[in-house]
């Protein structure tokens, strides 16, 4: 029979489709991507492009050569100059686009998969956008930071060139806010943080977690809103992704590289999206706590999910994680 499985995080609804599930296999992509070659000159990510960015905001060298960079969007959603002039008129409002969106160069390589970098590679990426996410952090205009990847064109990439992101708002997002909120009243009624109590309950039943660490765990939430959607949660609490420690960044580079590993081995390189849920930056210490999300593109939302705002899951994430726990990646 069918289930209706509820994030207790999120609060969301999620209709897991027992009769219409798939085995984990048929999320296997048969598509045959084209060849990407190392180095493209028409790229302005690639080495000796440099100059067709904007100046950089940080930068990780080895070698000799830039390894991980980051800079300023050329086409940035919002602009680091002004004031936001919050202005109410009637039921509008409006406010100046101030904020920050940079891009956060991950490797010279133009093919380079994320989980194909080396651990080492992955923690100075991971620790460039934990610098940037303090540095912008620091400016009294920003209330929230998102840090983002798409990874091909089904998650909403533009720029094949590997490369993440980082937006900073001078607002908090409504989900977001919601989520506070339900972790405060999660808090108030039970002494603890959801997620902690979330992360004992995955280690004591072990059928979802894909990857345990000294300071991190892999698992596939029990209310999953799509295949195969992971979530990266730190043992240690703390609300926002700034406060991560640089002992902790290379543990956390293992959990990740480990997770897109086997999505690409298992499911043949599908597209993706990851996402760091992060508390605002003005709260939520006590009863917020962050984790990375990679969500795998291999299903669509459609009219329910649109009129409903919940998802339908054509696969069980205990199945999801056992498949990839058995996933070979050659390492």
């Amino acid at each position: 029979m069918p289930e209706l499985r509820q994030n207790m995080v999120t609060k969301e609804w999620v209709v897991v489709a027992s009769e219409r599930a798939k085995r984990p296999e048929q999320f296997k992509s048969a598509e045959e991507k084209e060849p990407v070659p190392e180095y493209d000159p028409k790229c302005p990510f690639c080495p000796g492009a440099e100059d067709k960015t904007p100046p950089e905001t940080c930068r990780v060298e080895k070698d000799g050569k830039w390894l991980v960079r980051s800079f300023p969007n050329k086409f940035a959603a919002l602009v680091p100059e002004g004031e936001t002039d919050n202005v109410f008129s009637g039921v509008r409002r409006v406010m100046n686009g101030v904020g920050f969106h940079e891009v956060i160069c991950e490797t010279p390589l133009h093919n380079q998969h994320m989980g194909q970098l080396t651990e080492e590679h992955l923690a100075s990426v991971i620790s460039v956008y934990l610098k940037r996410f303090n540095d912008i952090g620091a400016d009294p205009r920003v209330e929230q930071i998102i840090v983002f990847k798409n990874h091909g064109a089904g998650a909403g990439t533009s720029l094949v060139h590997p490369h993440s992101q980082l937006i900073a708002l001078p607002v908090v997002p409504a989900h977001i806010r919601h989520r506070v909120e339900e972790a405060m009243r999660y808090f108030d009624d039970h002494g603890r943080c959801v997620v902690c109590e979330m992360l004992d309950m995955e280690l004591k039943e072990e059928t979802r977690i894909t990857l345990e660490t000294e300071c991190f765990v892999s698992f596939v939430p029990y209310a999953s809103f799509s295949p195969f959607h992971l979530w990266i949660v730190p043992k240690r609490h703390h609300a926002r992704f700034g406060d991560l420690t640089q002992e902790e960044v290379p543990d956390l580079a293992r959990n990740l590289k480990s997770i897109l590993l086997k999505l690409y081995h298992g499911l043949n390189n599908p597209d993706f999206n990851l996402v760091v849920n992060s508390a605002p930056l003005d709260g939520g210490t006590r009863y917020f706590h962050w984790y990375l999300s990679v969500i795998p593109r291999v299903s669509k939302a459609a009219g329910f999910e649109l009129g409903s705002g919940m998802f339908i899951n054509t696969t069980l994430p205990e199945e999801n994680a056992e498949y990839l726990r058995n996933v070979d990646t050659g390492e």
